[in-house]
């Protein structure tokens, strides 16, 4: 049942109980209030109280459907922080080579994307060999492109699992 469809049958409702729908062409702060379905039913809140409540939920409004726009310093900023206690797998995989490790080599931590780029065997060692893989997400596309480049450079480093991946394109 939509928003509206609910709103309209709903008697229980009393004046106090506004629903905001979502408009698709405004900006959203942290202190503006949204209605949206949940399991529960229709749920109205702030958008800052939204990211505690569900916040992958509205990460993939804001990303993917590209139906909900936000302030990025003070709603998408937070989130993000948000997103990387909430679900650290989900927060993993969004980030992908953006995420920071601890790599062999330098004094502080780094964006995967430098050794991945610069470094592709010392990555991939550390990565797949050094049992890192939950560290860094690589997509399909991320592991093939790595994969390559290693078995262009240092076929023997590779694990068979690996080259048989590569062989399968």
């Amino acid at each position: 049942m939509s928003i509206f469809a609910w709103y309209n049958q709903s008697s229980e409702m009393s004046a106090s109980e506004a629903v905001y729908p979502l408009d698709p062409e405004k900006v959203y702060f942290s202190m503006d209030e949204l209605t949206l379905d949940t399991e529960e039913g229709p749920k109205t809140l702030k958008v800052g109280a939204w990211l505690n409540y569900d916040p992958v939920r509205i990460h993939k409004m804001i990303t993917r459907e590209k139906t909900l726009k936000v302030d990025q310093i003070e709603v998408f900023n937070p989130l993000m922080s948000k997103l990387r206690r909430a679900d650290q797998n989900y927060y993993k995989q969004i980030m992908g080579l953006n995420v920071t490790i601890d790599f062999p080599g330098f004094a502080t931590d780094i964006v995967a994307k430098i050794p991945f780029e610069n470094d592709p065997i010392g990555f991939y060692k550390w990565w797949r060999k050094g049992k890192h893989e939950e560290k860094v997400y690589l997509s399909k596309v991320n592991q093939f492109r790595l994969f390559q480049k290693v078995s262009l450079m240092e076929p023997k480093v590779m694990l068979k699992k690996d080259l048989e991946f590569l062989s399968s394109f």
